[in-house]
C-alpha cells in the first residue's frame, strides 16, 4: 500500500485487496471465533451426510424393502393355511417320518370252531332236557369227548376222566341220537354221571370237528377252544388240561 493507504498497482495482475493488519491481535478475537463456528457448522453437516447417506442412497433401502416383501409374504401364507383350516379344505397327509405314532391295526380273531375261536352254536340235550353248549362249558374248563359208535374205548374214557380229575377239568361224553345207548353203557362203566352226558342232536360238532376215532375238544373258562385231539389212546391230555384250567373267564 502507498502512503495515503489507497492499493497500489500490483505487477503480477491480482486484483487489489485492502489489507488492514491490526496493531493489537486481541482485535482479530472475534474473527477467529467466527471462524470457529464456521468449521463447527461444517463438520455438523458432514456428520448428518454420513448418516443420511446409507438411507438416500441403495444402502439401506435395497434390504428394507426385501425385508418388508418377506415379512408380507409370510403373513399371506399364514393366513391362507387358518383360513383353509377353518374351511374344511382337505389337509396333506403328513410323511412318515412325522408320524409319532403308529396306528393301532385290529387283529383278526379265529372263526366260531375254530381253534382260538368260540365253539359253535348249539343245543344239545342232557338227561332229556335241551341246554344251549356256551351254558354247558360255561361253568368251568370242559373236555368234550366225542365218541364215536361202536367204540371199545371205556378204559381210555376212564383215564381222561383221572386226568380231567387232577387237573380240575369237567369231562362230557358226546354222541349223536344212535350212539346214545352205547354212551350210557359207557358212562356207567367208567363212572360217568348222567349229568355230563351230551346228546348232540344236530350233530353239531360231528360236522365241525369231523372227528378220527375218540377225539376231545378242550375248552377254555372263556368258552374258547385251546385244542382238539383225535385218537386219545395215542396221546395223553395233562399239559392242555393244565393249559384250559389256567384260563379264566372274561371279568373274573
Amino acid at each position: 500500500m502507498n502512503a495515503g493507504g489507497d492499493p497500489e498497482r500490483d505487477d503480477f495482475g491480482l486484483p487489489p485487496i485492502d489489507i488492514v493488519i491490526p496493531d493489537d491481535a486481541r482485535e482479530l478475537d472475534r474473527d477467529v471465533q467466527a471462524y470457529q463456528r464456521e468449521q463447527r457448522a461444517l463438520r455438523r453437516k458432514r456428520r448428518v451426510s454420513r448418516l443420511r447417506g446409507p438411507l438416500t442412497r441403495d444402502g439401506m433401502v435395497l434390504p428394507l424393502l426385501a425385508g418388508c416383501l418377506m415379512l408380507a409374504l409370510l403373513t399371506s401364507t399364514l393366513l391362507v393355511m387358518f383360513a383353509a383350516d377353518q374351511t374344511g379344505a382337505p389337509v396333506l397327509p403328513r410323511s412318515t417320518a412325522t408320524q409319532s405314532q403308529p396306528r393301532n391295526t385290529p387283529t383278526t380273531q379265529p372263526a366260531t370252531g375254530q381253534i382260538g375261536g368260540q365253539l359253535p352254536v348249539a343245543t344239545v340235550k342232557i338227561q332229556g332236557k335241551p341246554v344251549l353248549l356256551h351254558t354247558v362249558t360255561g361253568a368251568m374248563a370242559s373236555v368234550l369227548t366225542l365218541v364215536p359208535l361202536d367204540c371199545k374205548c371205556a378204559s381210555v374214557l376212564r383215564q381222561l376222566r383221572d386226568q380231567a380229575a387232577r387237573a380240575h377239568v369237567l369231562v362230557y361224553f358226546v354222541g349223536t341220537s344212535a350212539a346214545m345207548p352205547q354212551l350210557a353203557s359207557l358212562a356207567a362203566a367208567t363212572g360217568q354221571p348222567a349229568s355230563q352226558v351230551a346228546e348232540d342232536t344236530g350233530n353239531v360238532l360231528g360236522s365241525t370237528y369231523r372227528p378220527n376215532g375218540l377225539t376231545a375238544i378242550l375248552v377254555r373258562r372263556d368258552g374258547t377252544v385251546a385244542s382238539v385231539i383225535d385218537q386219545l389212546p395215542q396221546q395223553r391230555l395233562d399239559s392242555g388240561l393244565q393249559e384250559i384250567a389256567a384260563v379264566k373267564p372274561a371279568g373274573h
